[in-house]
């Protein structure tokens, strides 16, 4: 009966963590608004891109455009399921209350966690680095 509403609770906290995130930005649109604005003109920026528009429609107009927005969300996806194992496996190891599985099984998770993160940004770190020496132009 304990274990249940200690999972009640997990799940509740969990919902409400991800409920105040997912409607935060809703709630002052046009602040909201200028700071996704000003973020996108930052990336933009930071990535070397000379024609930043404001008003951008978000159409790609390249390939290499196009597979570098599906890794950027993908690469957001893992980041937040990262985020995810990281705090449950936290609440796991709080709530064990010194018994030895619940903390090996939370130790575990969080390793878990932690290994496929690293291996994801290699990934992307050769992925990057191939791509950069695939899209110059010999002169």
């Amino acid at each position: 009966m304990r274990k249940l509403k200690t999972k009640n609770k997990i799940i509740f906290l969990t919902a409400v963590f991800l409920a105040f995130f997912i409607f935060t930005p809703f709630v002052s649109a046009d602040g909201a608004t200028d700071a996704l604005t000003g973020l996108n003109t930052a990336a933009n920026k930071g990535y070397g891109v000379s024609d930043v528009n404001a008003d951008d429609s978000g159409v790609m107009n390249s390939l290499p455009g196009a597979i570098g927005k599906v890794i950027g969300v993908i690469l957001s996806l893992v980041g937040v399921a990262f985020l995810i194992l990281m705090i449950y496996g936290g609440f796991i190891w709080m709530l064990a209350r010194g018994n030895e599985q619940e903390v090996t099984k939370a130790k575990d998770l969080i390793q878990s966690a932690i290994i496929g993160l690293v291996i994801v940004l290699a990934a992307y770190a050769i992925t990057a680095y191939i791509g950069d020496k695939l899209m110059e132009i010999p002169k």
